[in-house]
């Protein structure tokens, strides 16, 4: 892509954001407030479960640490299958005028997801190893995981505005047609981020793999 085609892509995409600001708060807030919930139930696990928790990470780290060499090419076909199907959920529920409640609950439980699995690791690791790892391992792909998983999300809530607003056929096909185009476009920034997590985020945490394990 040219100068020019980045600045016309960039340019697309600051439009979409200013013409649905309110759409982006109310699902970035959703993930936010999934993203606490996760937090905070770490922040109330049980001894026993706490200790199920330590177990598993350490066991992660130490599988992690003897692969002499990752399978990149299984683990990418693996992270992009897991984001197609889940952009294709928020996609499909997304063109449901009923289905736009799920689309909040997708974006809610990945929230959930990536508190949780941030908290569990400050937890066992402590807060400086922790937050080592979670940039080491996390950071750089869920620059672009999460604007897109959003993204679609604030697309699809857009079809349901627009088609409860304007119930024409011609109306409802061409927002269709608009939502399909977009979450295409976030689709291939979701591939990304796996080739970013598999290529750079899992050999940065292999590089420093041993700094973590305690």
């Amino acid at each position: 892509m040219n100068k020019s085609g980045k600045k016309r892509f960039l340019d697309t995409i600051k439009e979409h954001i200013l013409n649905n600001k309110k759409e982006y708060i109310i699902v970035s807030l959703i993930f936010v407030i999934g993203i606490f919930l996760g937090v905070m139930l770490i922040n109330n696990t049980k001894e026993a479960e706490y200790d199920s928790l330590k177990n598993y990470i350490v066991d992660f780290m130490s599988k992690f640490k003897d692969m002499q060499e990752l399978d990149n090419l299984s683990l990418l076909k693996k992270s992009i299958l897991n984001n197609v199907i889940l952009a294709v959920l928020i996609w499909f529920f997304g063109t449901t005028v009923i289905g736009i409640p799920i689309v909040f609950g997708i974006v809610l439980y990945r929230g959930f997801c990536l508190g949780y699995t941030i908290s569990s690791f400050i937890s066992v690791l402590g807060m400086q190893k922790g937050i080592g790892f979670v940039f080491s391992s996390l950071f750089l792909q869920n620059i672009l995981f999460i604007p897109a998983i959003i993204a679609i999300a604030v697309s699809g809530f857009k079809l349901y505005k627009s088609i409860t607003k304007d119930r024409r056929k011609d109306n409802i096909k061409l927002e269709i047609i608009r939502h399909i185009i977009f979450s295409l476009i976030m689709l291939a920034i979701l591939c990304l981020s796996s080739v970013i997590e598999i290529f750079i985020s899992n050999n940065i945490l292999k590089s420093l793999i041993n700094y973590f394990i305690i």
